[in-house]
């Protein structure tokens, strides 16, 4: 192709804008708004297939939007609603069995307010451990009865089976010693598979006898430490094992014809599935030692529903009375808590049995201070004060079960009775720990009294005001006596000696002295905490406790120029010596801050204060950090920063970015947010001090400015210095710094040869020439109102980014070189206008330079025309089979360009326009959609003023049939 001139159209923006203008037409009151409620209109046909009816058909309206998700929110869905248009009856029967499972008796059941047991199973396991040698007596198996026929009689089978289990009575069992305790939970595993694995294979006697000598296991004490543990593993599989029998009746009881409702009576069991149900029962019951009889039987309690209504109620008593065969204290409570538990599951309303395990424990609880017990810890060399916690898990256990749903006046019968007892501080954490917190705050006053007399040997004092604390801190105790609570409490736990025990207390505290008292409260209790913990560096072992307590503190002072004017708060943040804790802490801090701060602030606490914090978590980044961790850390900082506002003090603005700058070095994100920072701080100085051109606000400007050519460099990712170059070079056009903004400008451009083919986002490479072809453009759209330089030739800032463009090294398979030089031509085409389209307040842009200097004008078409034949050249390339489709799409790309920025009065252009058009066409590979449309422009077009030549131009541009 041979090379074109180029001639610019003549442009009136204002015109243009005009045109464009949607017309405006007046509406009348009432009428459609696009934010007005639809109104919707249902039209329902009712037909009845009766005889002698006819169909009728209602509608109706509704002044809302009908919701196609409002359907699941009722309970409906697309299967019910068809099932219920073909068989109306049985959906009527559906929806009322629905109803009723909805509207089941809530005292057969528990709710989500009540903790269940598997929530406290692992906090058990992982506080009482041991390293003592443990033992296991394990089932060896017998022969006997195996070798039954099909043709044995029903007698001689169960005959067979009760054999069975005299043999495994009699010593058909292996004691293993020397366990550790991760041996012995494996080895209660296995017993736990093989329970499941004998019940698969139907071997339903071996299934029992694993279950008894697992039961057998909880009668021995030999290590007591270990016993609340190991009645967490055997109940475990006594809790499989009734699962496994109730699930097996209830599959008997369904059969082709019938299916047993949710919530059965024993009418509705079949004669099979009672005779099995009571085969069970009759099996324990034949189980000779009592405690695993006990257990057996508790674990398939809920089978009673089977055989009788008031099975259960009546079950349930004879068994708490078996319990008191049981001589040890500790076995038989935990007996009583496995026997609750069962019976919370299936009868939690039968409060009777739960309250008589309660008062038969209270029978038996001077047996704890007893001489049996005593030389018990003796021999094992277990102390009480390490005794009596091995009861609180069954203890809290039943309180729980007591409790649940109970009127105050129980609570009330229970500290009565308590106060009957002699060293009874283990009941008191217990009952503090079951009951409402409302209830305990209320006589919080009588607690303490009760506290006071409590025997110290056995449980500590420190303990029941750490309950009483937990209880306090959810509900809030009569006003008159809070301060008295609080001094009584305060005066037990400062003079606890072990660091421990005291942090354990101070923490709990803590949180009732922020909720209902002053900063001059907490900082003497944050100073009686830093007393307690620094001696021997004891605050080490505590730091979850000094995290909670800071914690705490945050949450409640919102009001940070209040927080950090308690004089013990930042001594206390001291503390946290080790990195990791101290920057967690300082993290929390921050995330407050940024939560609840609402207003800018330059109150010099806390800006003190959150730089020493912010500083420590930026000092803890190093080469090993994670970049989710730097994120995190950056935006924490970058929230401070953008609250810190000093008004129109301009200078103690720019103070503080410099001395965050210094600061916050190693994190780029917080460069970022500092440059755009001090760019918005200079735009602002310009706005306030518009009219004003004093030097000082000069001077300020440049100090802005100067200080984002500083930082820039400093930075790693080669995009964000492109933009901030950009923006910044903006920023200083804006405050008429000529010279500062092509400083910007043409660091930009000498940095575009730099930028890689391929950069990291999100940890992933991916190709940069998308990213360089965005900024480039946003950059020509700048380049249009930056006036030349003095010094140097006519767009001089044009004409290095040409030779940037034209030397960087662009993918062979891509056209954005090419896109580029189009947007040039669209950016040269601007230049030439008398008026530019925009202009930046007191910048006179070349516009106002040039007045329409004819060389000036001569050396734009130059370009214009260098351009151009950077564009036919590519043009050329394309002719490949493999690029006609680009070669196609970017000729009509090249002549619409020539359509909106071009003069095709000229000849030769209006020439290129139609070899362009045909290009396109010429192998098949246009959009013919896009054509058309094109084509109709041009002859709307035609028809405005001035334009009369494109009616020509349009007769002159075919639409290729393809056939």
């Amino acid at each position: 192709m041979a090379v074109f001139p180029w001639h610019s159209r003549n442009r009136n923006y204002k015109a243009e804008f005009a045109s464009c203008r949607l017309e405006a037409v007046p509406l009348e009151f009432g009428d459609y708004h696009p934010l007005k409620p639809i109104t919707v209109t249902e039209s329902k046909t009712k037909k009845v297939s009766r005889k002698g009816s006819t169909s009728s058909t209602s509608s109706s309206s509704s002044s809302s939007v009908v919701d196609p998700l409002s359907s699941v929110l009722d309970g409906t869905d697309p299967l019910s609603m068809f099932a219920a248009t073909a068989d109306p009856a049985a959906a009527a029967a559906a929806m009322d069995s629905s109803r009723k499972k909805r509207d089941r008796d809530d005292n057969t059941i528990v709710g989500s307010d009540f903790e269940p047991w598997a929530s406290k199973r692992g906090e058990i396991l992982a506080r009482y451990t041991t390293t003592e040698k443990l033992s296991i007596n394990l089932f060896m198996g017998s022969e006997k009865g195996k070798a039954g026929t099909a043709t044995s009689a029903m007698s001689e089978k169960v005959r067979t089976r009760l054999e069975e289990l005299d043999d495994f009575e009699e010593g058909s069992q292996k004691e293993l010693l020397n366990l550790t305790q991760q041996d012995y939970v494996n080895r209660i595993e296995e017993l736990n598979q093989s329970l499941k694995d004998a019940w698969a294979s139907d071997q339903k006697v071996k299934a029992l006898k694993i279950v008894i000598q697992c039961s057998k296991l909880l009668s021995d004490t030999s290590v007591i430490q270990f016993y609340p543990s190991k009645f967490v593993l055997i109940t475990d599989i006594l809790d499989t094992f009734g699962k496994l029998v109730y699930e097996r009746i209830l599959s008997m009881c369904v059969d082709n014809r019938s299916v047993l409702p949710d919530h059965f009576s024993p009418e509705n069991v079949n004669d099979t599935a009672k005779e099995t149900c009571l085969n069970w029962f009759f099996k324990i019951a034949s189980i000779r030692e009592l405690i695993p009889r006990f257990y057996v039987e508790a674990s398939i309690l809920k089978c009673n529903k089977f055989l009788s209504k008031t099975g259960i109620s009546e079950c349930l008593p004879r068994l708490t009375c078996m319990i008191r065969g049981i001589g040890d204290p500790l076995v038989s409570v935990y007996a009583r808590a496995y026997l609750c538990r069962a019976g919370m599951e299936v009868a939690p309303h039968l409060k009777e049995s739960l309250n008589k395990n309660f008062f038969d424990f209270l029978l038996t609880f001077k047996q704890i201070h007893g001489d049996t017990v005593q030389n018990q810890l003796v021999v094992q060399g277990v102390e009480l004060p390490s005794y009596l916690p091995l009861y609180s898990p069954a203890m809290d256990w039943i309180f729980q079960c007591i409790s649940y749903h109970a009127p105050e006046t129980l609570l009330t019968e229970m500290m009565e009775r308590c106060k009957k007892l002699g060293n009874n501080a283990l009941l008191l954490n217990s009952v503090m720990s079951a009951f409402r917190a409302e209830f305990i705050a209320t006589r919080s006053m009588d607690f303490i009294g009760m506290i006071k007399e409590c025997d110290e040997s056995g449980f500590p004092k420190h303990l029941l005001f750490r309950s009483l604390g937990l209880n306090l801190a959810l509900a809030n105790p009569p006003e008159g006596d809070r301060l008295q609570i609080l001094n009584e409490a305060w005066k037990v736990i400062t003079k606890l000696k072990n660091p421990q025990d005291y942090i354990n207390c101070a923490e709990v505290w803590v949180e009732y002295t922020c909720q209902h008292f002053t900063k001059r409260e907490v900082n003497t209790v944050l100073a009686d905490v830093i007393k307690h913990m620094t001696p021997d560096r004891a605050f080490e072992d505590s730091y979850p406790q000094l995290q909670s307590i800071i914690k705490k503190v945050i949450a409640h002072f919102h009001d940070f120029s209040v927080l950090f004017s308690v004089e013990k708060f930042l001594p206390f943040l001291d503390m946290f010596q080790k990195e990791n804790v101290r920057v967690d802490v300082c993290k929390c801090i921050m995330e407050a801050f940024i939560k609840h701060q609402q207003e800018p602030t330059k109150d010099p606490v806390i800006l003190n204060a959150l730089l020493h914090v912010c500083k420590t978590m930026h000092d803890s980044v190093n080469a090993l950090t994670l970049e989710d961790e730097k994120r995190m850390l950056a935006y924490l900082i970058n929230g401070f920063i953008k609250m810190v506002s000093f008004g129109r003090d301009f200078e103690q603005q720019l103070s503080f970015y410099v001395e965050a700058r210094s600061m916050f070095c190693n994190l780029e994100p917080v460069l970022v947010q500092l440059i755009h920072s001090v760019n918005r701080l200079a735009m602002e100085t310009r706005k306030v001090m518009k009219g004003n051109h004093s030097r000082k606000t000069a001077a300020f400007v440049r100090a802005c400015v100067a200080y984002c050519f500083i930082t820039i460099p400093s930075l790693v990712g080669i995009f964000a210095r492109l933009n901030l170059y950009l923006h910044s070079g903006q920023v200083a056009l804006a405050n008429q710094c000529l010279s500062q903004a092509d400083a910007f400008f043409k660091a930009a451009i000498s940095l575009v040869p730099e930028v890689p083919k391929m950069i990291n986002i999100d940890g992933k490479m991916r190709p940069s020439e998308s990213f360089l072809l965005e900024f480039l453009c946003n950059f020509f759209s700048t380049l249009l109102i930056v006036p030349d330089h003095p010094e140097h030739g006519v767009l001089f800032l044009v004409r290095e980014l040409l030779n940037v463009i034209q030397d960087y090294t662009w993918e062979d398979s891509s056209d954005d070189k090419i896109r580029l030089y189009t947007c040039v031509l669209h950016l040269l085409s601007a230049m030439s206008q008398e008026t530019y389209l925009y202009h930046i307040d007191k910048v006179d842009s070349n516009d106002s330079l040039y007045g329409g200097d004819s060389k000036f004008l001569a050396e734009n078409n130059k370009l214009c025309e260098t351009v151009m034949a950077q564009i036919l050249e590519h043009l050329k390339t394309l002719a490949k089979d493999e690029a006609l489709k680009r070669q196609s799409s970017l000729g009509l790309s090249f002549f619409n360009s020539i359509l909106a920025h071009g003069d095709l009065r000229n000849n030769r252009l209006n020439q290129l326009s139609v070899n362009l058009w045909h290009l396109a066409q010429r192998h098949g590979c246009a959009d013919t959609r896009t054509m058309v449309k094109t084509l109709e422009y041009i002859k709307k077009r035609s028809k405005q003023a001035d334009m009369g030549h494109l009616t020509e131009l349009a007769l002159r541009l075919p639409l290729q049939t393809r056939t």
